[in-house]
This record gives structure tokens, sequence and C-alpha cells, in this order.
């Protein structure tokens, strides 16, 4: 079972949100706390699965709380409850589970407490019978996606290609596009290497999107996908990499 910590220094939604966690799921709640420095004392010695987190809190805000939760051994998911829209994109950065505006959706609610249980109940990905080397990191394979004033938690297979455009960067899947708020290069180190080929320096594509390889001029490529109109360069510092990594 899956245990929640509420941090929320208004009584009310304090109350609300314990109600609709109560009510629509099977997360236990394990303490209701009004500020963040009271919320990091109990952290300390009780480990929870998720915090439900208000941003405008008392004696530590919640963006800096989540910031030092972020760097702990078991950093719970962080769902941030807000009445104030323009902290999303540092919650992103954060990569925050979930971003919740004031007053409460309960739909908005339900939906974000299935996906939570969902994950729980999600069963363990299938390993080789060989261990990986102990210094080896875990591959991503979600990442958040601003939208709105939402953080959509997306599985990196449903990313088809990134592209930089000028100070951000544009993330393309098979019926959407999202505008992310940093560089090209700091986005694609979220992503899992071994499905990720960054062809080009404005481009990086999922390699198991690709659905034609096209000669293109100087004797270097275009990429064409699977569902998606988009033809996309391979760049001729790139070339040699590419032909080994799709046998050419």
């Amino acid at each position: 079972m899956l245990k929640a910590l509420i941090v929320e220094d208004e009584y009310l939604a304090r109350e609300e949100l314990a109600y609709l966690i109560q009510e629509h799921s099977s997360i236990e709640i394990a303490a209701s706390v009004e500020d963040g420095l009271e919320a990091f004392k109990f952290l300390q010695e009780h480990d929870v699965d998720v915090v439900f987190l208000d941003i405008n809190i008392p004696s530590i805000d919640g963006l800096l709380l989540a910031k030092n939760l972020h760097k702990t051994a078991r950093p719970p998911r962080i769902v941030f409850v807000t009445a104030y829209k323009e902290f999303a994109v540092d919650a992103f950065e954060l990569e925050a589970f979930d971003y919740i505006l004031k007053p409460y959706n309960e739909t908005r609610i339900i939906g974000l407490l299935r996906k939570l249980e969902a994950l729980e109940q999600a069963p363990p990905p299938i390993t080789a019978v060989s261990a990986p080397a102990a210094d080896a990191a875990p591959a991503n394979r979600t990442v958040n996606l601003a939208k709105g004033d939402s953080i959509i938690v997306t599985p990196c297979d449903d990313i088809y290609y990134v592209e930089a455009d000028e100070k951000v960067t544009l993330v393309y899947t098979a019926h959407d596009r999202y505008v992310m708020a940093m560089s090209i290069s700091e986005f694609v180190s979220r992503l899992p290497a071994d499905s990720f080929f960054r062809c080009h320096r404005s481009f990086c594509v999922n390699i198991h999107k690709i659905r034609e390889i096209a000669p293109w001029q100087n004797s270097t490529y275009i990429i064409k996908l699977y569902d998606l109109k988009a033809e996309i360069p391979v760049s001729r510092s790139n070339i040699k990499a590419f032909r080994q990594l799709m046998h050419l």
C-alpha cells in the first residue's frame, strides 16, 4: 500500500485533499503537516511514497523542500498542490510527478490517484540473468513533460524525436508537441541512451521509430519516422556513428 504525506498550511485545503485521497484510493495518509520544516523532520524518520506538497508554506517553501527531497537516497514522488500557475516550469525541473491547481477538481484528483496506484501495481521489469555492473546507472524509462499547467509523466518510448528551437526544446510524440524550457542537451540527458541517438546538433531521434533512412545531400541521410511526416537530418559529424548504430 502506498503511503502519503500531505504538506499544506491551509486547514480546509488539507482536509479536503485528505478526504479525496481516502475516498477515491487505498493510499494511506501517513501524516498531514502545516509547514516545510515539520515535513522535512518527518521525512527524516519515515518513508513515504508520495508527498502532496503546497508551494507557499511556512519555514521551508515547497520548491526548496522538493529540491532537498530530490537528493535523498529514496526520493518520494512529489505532487505539487498550489493556487499558483507560474511555478509549473520550476516543478517540472524538479521532476515532479504532477502539478495540481486549487481549487481542487475532483475528477482531476481521481485521475492522479489512479496513476499513482497503477505505478504500484505494475509488474517489475524483466531483467537479464547476468547482473549489471555495480556502478551501472539504470536507464530512465519515463520523463516529465510540461503541458499547460500540468506535468505529464510520459514513457520515453512514446517520444519520436526532440528538436532544439532557440532557447527551448520541442518534444514530439505521435499526437502532441511539448515545449520544454531547457536546452536539448539537458533534455536528452534524461532519455535512455539505448533508444535515442543525437543525429544532429538540433535533433535527437528515437531509433525504434525510424521507418526509412534516405540518402541526402553531401553523402548524409534523412530519417523518416512512423506516424509523423517529419524528416530529420543526420549531420556529417554523426554519419559514422549512425551507420554503426543502424548497421548500414
